[in-house]
């Protein structure tokens, strides 16, 4: 069963009103776009690339007709949204993979259970991780494995795996998995191949190049005092996150001694709501395992009146 994380801090920091326009940018499960509409929003617009979610939102759709749900990554919010630019009360991104996802095999997101490599959100579209495994050079699967899964053994099993395919090319999660497990014999309080997998998933799918755009459309669609809720579940994400809210948090430079640099009252574009990312709860973390790494960042988009000296 799929359990949204963090859903009351979430909640919180979006703070919905019932005559709001709030955007859930990764529909999932639908676990916060449920939370949403129950609060009693005027409008949700949910975006997900899975054509599997989408009978949890017609059902959903069925007691809120005010869901309007888009079958697209939330990078493309942009476009769909553009007559709501600047309208936008509340925007929320769950950027971990579902438990819909990781639970169905099919999907070849886990190498906890035996399914085809594949891990793409829109199994029609793109590359699978399969391909990827199968045709990149041991330089390029050692980049993809060091830069994407913070992985310190990364060329090891980049060279591991190219000498494996040249007899059997790799076809299944768990084919993958004992590849890689195979080099590290020593047990470890996670498995070997996390951090592979992590970065097979971030690369397939492009998720850190579409979260970079999906954040600078989602700050123009939000309306003065409008929130951007996401909840990151690794390092590279959260510190892309990270670093857009303290450019948009940040007043713009002066200087006192430049008349044309210098304003004794300087507009300050967004407040960061989280100076230090919040994390779940001992007790949730014990009641789903999965949210053990999330991290929440929030941050109000300021009206252009509001100034500080």
């Amino acid at each position: 069963m799929h359990i949204p994380v963090m859903l009351t801090e979430v909640m919180a920091y979006l703070n919905p009103k019932p005559t709001g326009h709030y955007v859930d940018a990764t529909f999932g499960a639908g676990g916060y776009s449920r939370a949403i509409l129950k609060s009693g929003v005027l409008r949700l617009d949910a975006f997900d690339r899975d054509p599997f979610v989408m009978p949890v939102a017609e059902s959903l759709k069925v007691s809120y007709p005010n869901l309007h749900m888009h079958s697209e990554c939330y990078s493309a919010m942009g476009q769909t949204l553009q007559g709501f630019k600047g309208a936008i009360d509340g925007i929320v991104f769950d950027l971990g993979i579902s438990s819909m996802q990781v639970d169905q095999a099919e999907r070849g997101f886990s190498f906890m259970r035996e399914g085809p490599l594949d891990m793409r959100m829109n199994p029609t579209e793109g590359i699978s991780a399969a391909d990827v495994v199968n045709t990149l050079s041991p330089a390029e699967l050692t980049h993809v494995f060091r830069t994407l899964g913070e992985e310190p053994r990364a060329k090891a099993f980049a060279r591991e795996i190219v000498k494996k395919r040249t007899l059997t090319p790799f076809v299944t999660t768990t084919q993958l998995a004992e590849c890689i497990a195979a080099l590290c014999p020593v047990p470890t309080r996670t498995h070997p191949a996390t951090r592979v997998f992590q970065a097979l998933r971030l690369y397939v799918n492009q998720e850190l190049e579409r979260l970079e755009e999906a954040l600078d459309v989602a700050y123009t669609l939000l309306k003065a005092g409008g929130r951007l809720v996401v909840v990151t579940f690794h390092s590279l994400e959260d510190r892309i996150v990270k670093t857009f809210f303290a450019q948009h948090g940040k007043a713009p430079a002066t200087n006192r001694h430049d008349p044309a640099l210098f304003s004794p009252v300087v507009s300050l574009a967004a407040k960061v709501l989280t100076p230090r990312a919040i994390t779940p709860s001992d007790d949730e973390v014990s009641k789903n395992p999965r949210a053990r790494s999330a991290k929440l960042r929030a941050l109000e988009r300021l009206s252009p009146a509001l100034q500080h000296q």
